[in-house]
């Protein structure tokens, strides 16, 4: 690499030839900008960690290319052909958003994929990733929130055993740091760099990590250099002279009104006077807090153009209105159709996809001139303009009941949509304000803004995170005005108080004397879902009985889906659906007199019933916005729904983890378990061919299997293999299994109670797995007996059971993944010094849905009964069961240990002749089994306290 040009001359303009040729084609220009010349020797001749500061549209993006290029050369031969081995040296690149992750996953696998490099998406719009995808990834995108996620827990089982292969990290925006999502980031790095001093590292290339970090124009680039341990050589500071695009800025400052909402209303009589006087003729986008903000501005601003006739100044051609003219028609939305003709439109969330798509076409051509709206486009597609107005840098913050002012990083990518090349050659950005705030935005568009640690407001989810991956807190930054002789004494005093935090709700233990830390498993679950400390104080603080409607209240009130707001155009819809003439939901928003409320007023009751309604499986709410803010509900709540079913099961409340199990599912279904529309949970059944089916009676998976295929082809209308593909899809679904608990007689002065779990059909065809929760529990103790999550092909059964007079067993099997197939029975005991066995059971398999007309029971009451509705005639089913009984289980808990473990193992000798059945567990990473399932010796708790 010294034989490359130009080394001479440090000024001179690099050529893309002096790269190895297997590089040269990643970038589609001959020589590099001023920018990136002078850094090139840094990030492709160099192993330096780095820190860059320069204006928007410089050429960041080629330095990290370059960076990535440097690292891939150590798969260069001596004659410079480039042999990758995937996935064992690995990049990770940060960015706040997923919209810029999602550009540059396009963007590289275009440039970098004759190479061979295989890029992979990690955010929340990606879940289609498994271990191998990771492990096998050279490129990982992500933001800093899902890798925290990710990288929470799993590192010490080997779960995360890719972090060893991180020789690259690229942080882009790292500005960021002084947002409150700044603190996922800085959580993020401090892992990755105590991970790399790990002696188990020395030989991976996790040990010299290298960290590239790219930023707007800051001031105090030193300090971030200082903590990601960036050399002299690696900093690199750029002024205005590099940005391609010469931007005018002005910040302009406005007296308060009498209230906020009022000052909002105020500044759109300003816009159209600085659109005339800064952006005439040119595109301008206005960004506003509210989508009603936004809509109102451009109707503003359509009756001001459309008030001076011929003089509109956002028309220039009568070709241009025609254009606007037919556009208009096509528009769904009156009022959008209505402003779109006089050269104005918006764009938000309210809006539906056609009509958005065509706003952004009239805009990208120059058709439209002038475009409200939300700060969302922000993140999204690329529609830059000449022009960036900022109506008002405060908006209305739901948690907090008031106004409060941007991010500073959200204000920055609204700034950035101005005067982008190859857009523009000039640009101008307006932003504004209130007179006091005045100097912050004009600090913050020079680059004199301050860039502080954000970690403090939410150390305690990050601190109990640390914990229980049993890694060093105090590799989190503080604040460096704090003079360095107190430093040890400010972390001490933040890690002791969040730590007696996380102590008081259960999630960690601490000795006495608070030097001994240890993770408990309420805390290991705040980690694993990550979830917020406030979600979690309202789980742990959860009544030991609760119900489906108790546990969906705790998620209308968890921090997760705080953002959530309650608007005034809403109310009515809302106050619709909650009425319910027609009795559809299953649950109601009711007032201090146990009476349906007649007025939905706070935000908690409006996302209660937006999940109610959603449950229904034939939701009322069109609202595309409403169906947005659903969608984000029952994702998040599912999440805090499975959290809730790990905590009860780690507590034993039996009837609070039944109804998280159940909730937790319907949740990840919108549907509930007694929706009329259960069939939606097939592929190619939605709600119209649902609501078809159902009325032909068709609204059972029973009656789905037992209907002829051409039958519901003509049903539904569709044409021919639609109904052989419907039943085929059947086979996806677990096989038919039923539960009998019955007395076995006494053996030696002890009654024996067999629990038997027996298969009548089984899913032919199919390799997906299913799995469900076997749980038993004592209904007059609400206190669970004996947990398992299985596949339903094979089973294994130890119950201890209570030694009173008189007990209720319910056994319950939930199903993990489908509505409406789930087993419970109840049985009750009512001898003395009972015992219970250890119970295999199973039937074996038949064809689909080849079932006896009914399920019998013994000494048992079914909770829900199963009526067979697909064959006329009987089958004879042999049934094996292996009872194994352990005279001395009583007495003899290791022993019983030790018999669960062969039995899942290996046959016993005096069993030889029988077929046992193995059974298969989910892996650790996915569920976590905390039961002591082993105990032979059950005491009675005390009563549990059911509120």
């Amino acid at each position: 690499m010294a034989a490359m040009g130009h080394l001479g001359d440090p000024y001179a303009l690099r050529s893309v030839t002096d790269l190895p040729p297997p590089f040269r084609s990643v970038f589609g220009f001959r020589y590099f900008n001023s920018l990136q010349s002078e850094c090139f020797p840094a990030c492709f001749l160099s192993d330096a960690n780095m820190v860059i500061s320069a204006p928007t549209g410089s050429g960041k993006t080629v330095l990290f290319e370059l960076c990535i290029l440097r690292l891939l050369s150590r798969f260069l031969s001596s004659e410079l052909r480039f042999n990758l081995i995937q996935g064992t040296l690995k990049t990770i690149y940060i960015a706040p958003m997923k919209a810029l992750v999602q550009e540059k996953l396009r963007d590289w696998n275009m440039k970098l994929g004759s190479l061979g490099i295989n890029c992979l998406e990690m955010t929340g719009d990606n879940e289609f990733y498994n271990i191998k995808s990771i492990h096998d990834a050279d490129l990982i995108l992500t933001t800093p929130e899902k890798f925290d996620s990710v990288s929470r827990h799993g590192i010490r089982d080997g779960g995360l055993g890719f972090f060893s292969d991180i020789a690259l990290v690229l942080i882009d925006e790292v500005h960021l740091l002084n947002d409150p999502r700044g603190a996922a980031l800085e959580a993020v790095v401090s892992r990755i760099k105590m991970l790399s001093r790990l002696g188990t590292m020395t030989s991976a290339p996790l040990a010299n990590v290298r960290f590239i970090a790219v930023s707007a124009t800051i001031p105090n680039i030193e300090d971030i250099a200082e903590w990601l341990a960036v050399p002299p050589e690696g900093i690199k500071r750029f002024g205005e002279e590099m940005r391609p695009v010469k931007l005018t800025t002005k910040v302009f400052g406005y007296a308060p009104a009498r209230n906020d909402f009022l000052f909002e209303r105020r500044l759109q009589s300003f816009i159209f006077d600085i659109l005339m006087q800064h952006s005439r003729g040119k595109s301008a986008l206005v960004f506003c807090s509210t989508r009603k903000g936004a809509q109102e501005a451009a109707q503003c601003l359509s009756q001001t153009a459309s008030s001076l006739g011929y003089s509109n100044p956002f028309m220039k051609s009568m070709q241009q209105y025609e254009h606007l003219k037919e556009a208009a028609l096509t528009c769904s939305d009156k009022q959008l159709q209505a402003c779109i003709v006089h050269g104005v439109g918006y764009h938000n969330g309210g809006l539906c996809l056609k009509d958005r798509s065509v706003v952004e076409g009239l805009f990208l051509k120059g058709d439209l001139q002038i475009l409200c709206t939300t700060n969302t486009l922000a993140h999204g597609i690329n529609l830059p303009a000449h022009t960036v107005v900022i109506k008002s840098t405060q908006f209305f913050n739901k948690e907090k009941g008031l106004y409060v002012e941007y991010e500073r990083s959200m204000v920055l990518q609204m700034c950035g949509r101005a005067g982008r090349p190859p857009f523009d050659d000039t640009g101008t950005i307006i932003i504004m304000t209130r007179r006091e705030t005045v100097h912050l935005y004009e600090n913050l568009l020079n680059g004199c803004e301050m860039v502080e640690s954000q970690l403090l407001p939410c150390a305690v989810e990050h601190l109990n995170a640390e914990i229980v991956q049993l890694t060093n807190p105090q590799h989190y930054g503080i604040k460096k005005e704090i003079p360095r002789e107190l430093l040890e004494k400010q972390m001490k005093d933040i890690c002791v108080e969040k730590i007696h935090e996380l102590g008081e709700y259960g999630l960690i233990w601490t000795d006495e004397d608070g030097f001994l830390l240890k993770p408990l498993e309420p805390g290991r679950l705040m980690t694993k879902f990550y979830l917020k400390f406030d979600t979690m104080k309202l789980i742990v603080k959860a009544s030991a009985c609760c119900t489906l409607e108790d546990l969906l209240h705790i998620i209308c009130h968890s921090a997760e889906i705080t953002w959530i707001q309650l608007r005034r155009n809403e109310k009515k819809a809302l106050n619709d659906i909650n009425t319910d003439k027609e009795g559809r939901l299953q649950f109601h928003v009711v007032g201090a007199n146990g009476k349906r409320k007649k007025r939905i007023q706070t935000r908690e009751e409006k996302i209660f019933v937006l999940v109610n309604d959603c449950l229904t499986g034939d939701p009322l709410v069109r609202d595309l916005s409403l169906n947005q803010e659903t969608n984000s509900i029952c994702s998040n709540g599912c999440r805090v729904a499975k959290c809730m079913r790990e905590y009860f099961k780690y507590k034993k409340n039996y009837k609070s983890a039944i109804s998280s199990m159940l909730l937790a599912k319907c949740l990840h279904q919108k549907l509930w378990e007694s929706s009329p529309f259960l069939l939606k949970q097939l592929p190619g059944i939605g709600i119209v061919t649902a609501k078809a089916l159902k009325t032909a009676g068709i609204d059972s998976f029973e009656s789905l299997a037992t209907a002829d295929a051409r039958k519901i082809e003509s049903i539904t209308g569709r044409n021919f293999p639609f109904g052989d593909n419907i039943k085929s899809s059947l086979s996806s679904l677990c096989p038919k299994l039923d539960i009998n608990i019955e007395d076995a007689g006494n053996r030696q002065g002890k009654s024996t109670i067999i629990v038997t779990l027996t298969r009548l059909s089984q899913a032919v065809g199919s390799s997906k797995q299913n799995y469900a929760d076997m749980v038993v529990g004592s209904e007059e103790d609400n206190v669970i007996l004996f947990h398992e999550k299985i596949n339903p092909y094979s089973v294994k059964l130890y119950v201890p059971c209570p030694p009173n007079a008189r007990a209720t067993l319910k056994v319950d099997l939930i199903f993990e993944e489908y509505a409406g197939l789930d087993v419970h029975k109840k049985h009750v005991i009512s001898r003395e010094d009972l015992q219970v066995t250890k119970v295999f059971g199973i039937k074996k398999a038949e064809l689909l849905y080849n079932l006896p007309a009914e399920s019998c029971l013994v000494n048992s009451r079914t909770t829900r009964t199963n009526q067979s509705q697909y064959h006329n005639g009987q089958s004879t089913l042999s049934k094996e069961v292996c009872v194994i009984e352990d005279d001395a289980g009583a007495n003899a808990p290791d022993k019983a240990d030790n018999d669960l473990e062969i039995l899942g193992t290996r046959e016993y000798n005096n069993l030889a002749s029988l077929e046992v059945p193995s059974f298969t567990l989910l892996p650790e990473e996915d569920y976590e089994e905390n039961e002591d399932i082993g105990q032979s010796v059950w005491t009675r708790p005390k009563q549990s306290a059911c509120r």
